[in-house]
């Protein structure tokens, strides 16, 4: 029988909000502090995907100068009606402290693989994780966690209000409609209808390790609701050995031939409940109706590596290149950058065609003007590298190869300027603190091109350079990549602190003298070298 292998959508691709439109299906997943924001994969078969947009590409959609780290937007709802495609998200702009800013919006459009969504409508505040329900006497429904600060609680359950769409505005009253279970940490609801019950799934237990989906039910669309009589239907907390962990958080959608399927998110750690440097991602398992009305997982709550899709008629997309070699006028769409658009001022493929050009900025610990793009490390064992010209003139003018995880857990491998020559360091940041692992720079001589690399392998993290035809060379030690997971930078001291990504490596500049000076890249190549 054919089957999928999970996860289906790899490296930093939590909370899947899932949809089906005749033989589509769409999937968006959440981007935090990478702009543009949502990502929104495509897929005919379930099993191959392809990431097709980026809704949220304008700052009249998402400004998120300024945001903390794993702030942004959180937990996107896609959902569909008459011909228009709904996208609700959060952009948390601040969450330490014990208030949270968590403005909801909803942008449309009527053909989702354009770029070209509405400006965004204000929802409310109240909380995040928002999602809309389309009922079947044509009412729009809106629900979202609320947060509650008093005594630190932060999850104070389940609110609902109607959608007036004509109006483009939430009304009438706000109805709390459900506190939770005991597993605590209510959130992510998305309501479902069948047989006359309004089905309310949510994520519970937190994001790690105790991580759940919940399911209830009511007669009534604002409750009461009954919980699951063997919640949660999708959980790995009772299986610290199982292949994928965190699994919670999800959505489900409904086959041509009538089979439910659930995407929801997981993490596969290095180690037993250990770090994943691959973030939380997607796995789909399949679940299906029963006697009672209820909904079960098919094959047992614990989610599973390889899934069956019975009469699966696979639809490949093209294998893509593992080189950008910068000659086209966009960049590959698995590059983002930090908060901000990419614009002219700081990153262009026209000024030196074939190249792209970074203009440097602010550092690797700015929440606002930094110039880096990078893209998601998808597997545990991945080659990155990419071809430099750079002539710094002191050493407050840097660019060069990143891996990166949030503005203090980073490893840097960059070219400097000093005393007229030029230099090849290495910076790591691990919670603030700064080292340099190199210990003595490397002279550059008069090399114009360099090759800069890095292999990360689990936790085990080097970095290379090269001269364009010549061999690999390491550059300093064996560093930790782990540093770069939810895992390790969550501060258990200050429970929520967020950290929600993953690893990512790409190319920066900086120029903190206020100078501009740029740096250009040949091309950037980023290789798995295996697959879990």
């Amino acid at each position: 029988m054919p089957k999928v292998t999970n996860p289906i959508l790899r490296g930093f691709n939590p909370d899947p909000s899932i949809i089906r439109v005749g033989q589509d299906y769409y999937l968006a997943t959440s981007t935090f502090e990478w702009f543009p924001g949502v990502q929104i994969h495509h897929s005919r078969d379930l099993k191959n995907w392809r990431l097709i947009s980026r809704p949220l590409n304008r700052l009249s959609q998402l400004d998120m100068l300024g945001n903390p780290d794993s702030c942004g937007v959180w937990a996107p709802c896609l959902s569909y009606d008459k011909g228009t495609f709904y996208l609700g998200y959060t952009n948390v702009r601040s969450f330490d402290g014990p208030w949270k800013d968590t403005p909801n919006y909803l942008v449309t459009t009527q053909d989702i693989h354009s770029d070209n969504w509405s400006d965004p409508i204000y929802m409310n505040a109240s909380g995040f994780d928002p999602s809309l329900f389309h009922d079947e006497d044509g009412r729009k429904w809106w629900s979202n966690m609320i947060v509650d600060h008093r005594n630190n609680k932060l999850f104070g359950g389940i609110v609902l209000q109607e959608y007036d769409e004509q109006a483009k505005k939430l009304i009438g009253p706000i109805r709390h409609i459900f506190a939770g279970t005991e597993l605590g940490g209510t959130e992510a609801p998305h309501i479902y209808k069948r047989n006359g019950y309004y089905y309310l799934i949510t994520a519970e237990g937190g994001t790690e390790y105790n991580h759940a989906m919940s399911l209830a039910r009511s007669r009534n669309i604002d409750g009461p609701y009954e919980i699951h009589p063997q919640n949660p239907i999708i959980s790995a907390q009772e299986d610290p050995d199982n292949y994928l962990q965190k699994a919670g958080h999800g959505d489900w959608v409904e086959t041509e031939d009538g089979r439910i399927y659930s995407v929801f998110l997981i993490g596969r750690p290095l180690s037993k409940r250990g770090r994943c440097i691959t973030g939380r991602e997607t796995a789909i398992e399949e679940l299906e109706w029963r006697e009672d009305d209820w909904l079960y997982a098919k094959a047992g709550r614990i989610p599973r590596t390889e899934v069956e899709l019975p009469d699966l008629v696979e639809h490949p997309f093209p294998q893509e290149p593992t080189r950008d070699n910068f000659d086209s006028d966009k960049l590959t769409i698995h590059f983002q950058s930090l908060r901000v658009p990419m614009s002219e001022d700081w990153i262009s493929l026209s000024a030196r065609p074939g190249f792209v050009r970074l203009t440097g900025r602010e550092s690797l610990s700015s929440f606002h003007y930094q110039s880096l793009i990078a893209r998601r490390v998808q597997e545990k064992h991945i080659r990155a590298s990419t071809l430099i010209e750079f002539e710094p003139e002191d050493f407050q003018q840097m660019a060069g190869l990143v891996c990166y995880y949030n503005t203090y857990h980073w490893h840097y491998l960059y070219i400097y300027g000093e005393g007229g020559e030029k230099r090849l360091n290495i910076i790591s940041c691990d919670k603030h603190q700064s080292s340099e692992p190199l210990g003595n720079p490397l002279f550059l001589g008069n090399q114009e091109r360099v090759v800069l690399g890095v292999e990360f392998e689990g936790a085990r993290l080097q970095f290379y350079c090269r001269e364009e035809e010549g061999g690999w060379e390491k550059v300093g030690p064996v560093l930790d990549g782990s540093i770069l997971s939810d895992d390790y930078v969550q501060d258990a001291e200050n429970r929520y602190r967020p950290a929600f990504t993953g690893a990512f490596v790409g190319i920066c500049c900086q120029d903190l003298s206020g100078r501009k000076l740029h740096a250009d890249f040949d091309w950037f190549e980023y290789e798995e070298l295996s697959i879990d």
